[in-house]
């Protein structure tokens, strides 16, 4: 069925509420691209050099390298290819036309049985093809029934890869071949008690490091069952630094458990520093001397809360949120401790300005983009004013979302497939077009979209489809 497109120039109709249903087992008989029901001809790859290597692009801020390009978003993009993938809820990176994917699988062994393996794939982002495929053991099983795959994104330097496993298995390989050149199991040298829904955070590359949360507890800990958290206590490892050529530990930091946020980095005057947005606290790190510089506390007081959102920096300025009870706060920062511009009222929805779930809003000139609310329908599209928090407009479809800008545009991808493209506007919510690939991703489609060049990643629950965006 061919996707449906319509130029819009208001806000749509209300999108149907669905319930979230459990998956059947993934196929793995197939691992190349599928052939698109597509009448026009795909237009021809045009990378020009742009790489998507880690969460949220180069820059962590959810914005893709156009180079200048005209996109013609009133012709619906074509699909390239489909792309059946097992289970995980991440997308992957790109890194030199090459596309990497993890996930994980039921995988036949020798003796007979079938045991559940992570896979790491690459392929050609041209046509899907596939170019080799690494596994591991897996052995997971998540407290509330989600899937065994990967959380988070592979991230690469352009030699390696590293991937963070939902059982805490960290992986850095060769990216030519996918040999692997170390691995650590985080969740056994540290005593990590299982968060709710494992290991969540993708990787950080910095200055020959490879760094991720971990967030383990003392071993008189080690006996308290999974996810209860309240009565865990933290060991130091909020944030551990590895090095990239061997393995081996750098340093480790920060008295915190885990989130499922991920670590990045600021500029603060000449100085970088990673922000980590862990269990409990934002924490400041040097990452020369695996310190912590400072910590602000700010998450909901309750067991089941979690924070998962990538920071968003703005010069000095760092704007976290979490959608449990305390929602958002802005702070001004330095390399000492810093000031709260202005802190959501707590407990308080109605009056707060955003409430960031698993999904980073997009900054553009001074206001925020992005999807406000825990569940579905709860939760809007909204745009706030960074520096006073205030509530610009919201959208009425209580759907959950994720944004990714492209050029003057943004791409906003509902949790089931369907797209639409938006201009930046703080006055009002402005849709140019919207399409509907809800027949060919399955929910939940939970990761913001990649683009590189004129080519668009999306990824639903069973399938990665690759967009070919129509130019000019």
């Amino acid at each position: 069925m061919k996707p449906v497109f319509r130029i819009l120039s208001s806000i749509p109709l209300l999108f149907c509420f669905c319930s979230f249903a459990s998956c059947d087992q993934p196929s793995t008989t197939k691992v190349v691209g599928e052939t698109p029901d597509a009448t026009a001809a795909i237009p021809p790859m045009e990378l020009e050099g742009s790489d998507w290597p880690r969460l949220l692009g180069k820059h962590f801020d959810g914005v893709a390298e156009v180079s200048g390009k005209a996109f013609d978003w009133s012709k619906t993009p074509e699909i390239a290819w489909r792309l059946p993938v097992g289970d995980g809820y991440g997308l992957g990176c790109v890194v030199d036309g090459r596309y990497y994917h993890a996930d994980a699988v039921r995988s036949d062994q020798s003796s007979g049985g079938r045991q559940t393996v992570e896979r790491l794939r690459a392929f050609d982002l041209n046509d899907a093809r596939l170019i080799w495929s690494v596994e591991r053991p897996l052995e997971y099983r998540d407290l509330y029934g989600y899937e065994t795959g990967p959380r988070g994104t592979p991230t690469s330097d352009g030699k390696s890869i590293i991937t963070f496993g939902c059982d805490g298995e960290l992986c850095c390989r060769d990216l030519a071949d996918g040999t692997l050149k170390w691995s650590v199991s985080t969740n056994k040298a540290y005593g990590v008690v299982q968060n709710f829904f494992g290991v969540g955070s993708s990787p950080l590359l910095l200055d020959s490091m490879v760094i991720v949360p971990v967030g383990g507890s003392p071993p008189e800990d080690q006996q308290i069952a999974p996810g209860r958290l309240d009565r865990v206590i933290p060991n130091g490892s909020a944030l551990v630094a590895f090095d990239l050529a061997s393995g081996e530990e750098v340093w480790k930091c920060g008295g915190d458990l885990a989130s499922y946020s991920s670590p990045r980095t600021m500029k603060i005057g000449d100085q970088t520093v990673v922000l980590l947005y862990a269990r409990n606290h934002l924490l400041a790190v040097d990452p020369a001397l695996g310190k912590v510089l400072w910590k602000v506390p700010h998450r909901a007081d309750m067991l089941e809360s979690v924070n998962a959102m990538m920071p968003v920096v703005d010069g000095d300025r760092v704007f976290i949120s979490e959608c449990y009870q305390v929602g958002s706060q802005l702070l001004e920062v330095s390399l000492l401790q810093p000031t709260t511009l202005w802190l959501d009222p707590p407990r308080n929805r109605r009056a707060q300005a955003m409430r960031c779930h698993w999904s980073t809003p997009i900054l553009v000139d001074g206001f925020l983009y992005g999807c406000s609310g825990r569940n579905n329908p709860d939760s809007d599209f909204r745009c706030v004013e960074l520096a006073s928090g205030k509530v610009q407009w919201s959208d009425d479809r209580g759907m959950r979302t994720s944004v990714t800008r492209v050029g003057e545009h943004l791409v906003v991808l509902d949790e089931y497939g369907r797209i639409e493209i938006v201009r930046p506007n703080p006055e009002k919510l402005e849709i140019l077009a919207e399409y509907d690939f809800s027949d060919q991703i399955r929910t939940p489609c939970w990761a913001a979209p990649i683009v590189v060049g004129n080519r668009m990643l999306v990824r639903g629950d069973r399938h990665v489809l690759c967009l070919a965006i129509p130019t000019r």
